[in-house]
Order: C-alpha cells, then sequence, then structure tokens
C-alpha cells in the first residue's frame, strides 16, 4: 500500500480544496492510502514515513504564522528535499498548492511573495513557459489553459539564480491579458523531478464550484465583493468542459500516476 499525506493548511476556514484533494485519491488510486495532517490549527505535521505528500491551500498571508506551526512546516520541507538528495533508489513527491506554493516558494528564495493589487477570484488563463511545454504533466495542457485562481498574494520577480541552485524551473505563468499590473505571477514551478507546485488550484472542479457559488448566500456575498461582471464570467467559464475540467482531470491525477508509478518501480543500481 503506497501512503500519502495531506497537509491541511485552511486552518478549520470552510473550503472545497480539501474535499475534492481527497475525492481525486480515494475515487482514482485505491492503492493509495491517506492520513489528513491540520497543519495550522493543530500544529500536526507528518514524518517521512510516506511516499507521497499533498500540501494544500489556506486564507491569509503566506508570511505570517505563529512561530511554531510554520517552523514545523519549514523544516519538514527541508526534511523531505534532503530525503530526495540522500536517497538515490526511492524519492517522495510532493505537491504544494496556492498558499503552500507561496511558503515554499519563499523558503527557496525563487521569488518575491508579496500581496496582490487586487484579489484574483475565478477562473482564468495561464500560459505555459518553455519548460512547461516539454513536463510531464503540464505537456498534455492546451497554451494557454485555464485554472481556479483564488488568492491575495502572489510570487513574483523570480530569482533565477536561486531556481538554477536547486535546479527549478518555471512552468507557467499569468497570461498578459490578465491584467496590467506591473509584473506576471509565477504560477507553477517543478522544485525537482518530484516535487511541483502551483499558485492555482489544481483539485478544483466545475461540478461542486457551480453548486458551491450558486448557493445564496454566497453568490451574494460574492456580488458584493466582485462584482456581476466577475460572477457571470467565472460561472461561465466553469461550464465550458474544456477549461476547468481538463486541468482537474490532468493535473493531480496525473501527478498521483507519476508518484504511483516511481513508488511501485523504484530505480536499482546496477550489479
Amino acid at each position: 500500500m503506497i501512503k500519502a499525506a495531506i497537509l491541511d493548511l485552511y486552518n478549520r476556514t470552510p473550503n472545497l480544496g480539501l474535499k475534492s484533494i481527497m475525492d481525486i485519491i480515494a475515487l482514482g488510486f485505491p492503492d493509495i492510502q491517506f492520513k489528513v495532517y491540520d497543519v495550522r490549527a493543530g500544529g500536526e505535521i507528518p514524518d517521512l514515513d510516506y511516499d507521497i505528500y499533498i500540501s494544500s491551500g489556506g486564507p491569509g498571508n503566506p508570511m505570517d504564522g505563529d512561530g511554531k506551526w510554520d517552523r514545523a512546516y519549514y523544516q519538514w520541507i527541508d526534511a523531505l528535499w534532503n530525503y530526495n538528495l540522500e536517497n538515490v533508489d526511492k524519492k517522495k513527491y510532493a505537491f504544494f498548492i496556492c498558499h503552500s506554493f507561496q511558503m515554499i516558494c519563499h523558503h527557496f528564495e525563487i521569488g518575491k511573495v508579496s500581496k496582490r493589487p487586487e484579489k484574483s477570484f475565478g477562473v482564468f488563463p495561464l500560459v505555459k513557459t518553455i519548460s512547461g511545454m516539454d513536463d510531464e504533466l503540464f505537456q498534455y495542457l492546451p497554451n494557454p489553459f485555464y485554472v481556479a485562481d483564488f488568492r491575495e498574494y502572489q510570487v513574483v520577480e523570480p530569482d533565477h539564480n536561486s531556481l538554477d541552485e536547486i535546479g527549478a524551473r518555471i512552468l507557467a505563468i499569468e497570461h498578459p491579458n490578465n491584467h496590467d499590473f506591473a509584473h506576471q505571477a509565477i504560477m507553477a514551478v517543478r522544485f525537482s523531478p518530484e516535487i511541483y507546485g502551483t499558485q492555482f488550484h489544481p483539485e478544483a472542479f466545475p461540478e461542486g464550484m457551480l453548486k458551491y457559488f450558486a448557493e445564496p448566500d454566497r453568490r451574494t456575498r460574492i456580488l458584493e465583493d466582485h462584482g456581476a461582471a466577475v460572477y457571470e464570467e467565472m460561472m461561465f467559464h466553469l461550464r465550458d468542459p474544456i477549461k476547468i475540467q481538463l486541468t482537474h482531470n490532468r493535473m493531480l491525477p496525473g501527478f498521483l500516476s507519476l508518484a504511483e508509478n516511481s513508488v511501485n518501480s523504484p530505480l536499482t543500481e546496477a550489479i
């Protein structure tokens, strides 16, 4: 049995993301057994006894912590990274989403984490980089491809020296038509052959989002905060089967398949 740890960074805030991650594993990967860790509210951090790790999104400033859970979280990232450096024949895989993505980018100093000029809320196109064109997870997505993007913060101004130092590659950035800000945010990175991160939510699924955002109270809040045009455009994109559904079908399932195949067929040294 392959073991996976889901790191919950939602701080007990109601969300769709955590359930969607669990559903992707439970429904599509019966050989993967998972456990959820309440990182921010419960101070729970997994050990290195797992084959796969998925670290979730979450609310708030990614630079804020209580000095305990965030410190332990960064120590876990370092332990995971060092394990993969020291073990050639059996690697551990990890995927960092949204809030988690911002934290690992900050930790490895590959870009500047800052507050976005305005909140991103909805469905938007992204552009693949040259590295993204050939990447195992991204190569089968169209260019541009569409994602669910809900955030107040961003990673900008990539530090190419830091990227090169750890062998990381930027796979996708914001589409230039998304806004007129000074910078296009980094939206996906492959930190190593085994470790991915995305600013967007690859676990987002249209059916659940359509129901979630159609709830009267939630719809009213969105209209008040973002306006009717933003709401209607988001709902329009969610109904398009070749947008969010395509990303949902290919991103996390592709990562889990990659990890599962590696765990089941570890490299062995030639005799």
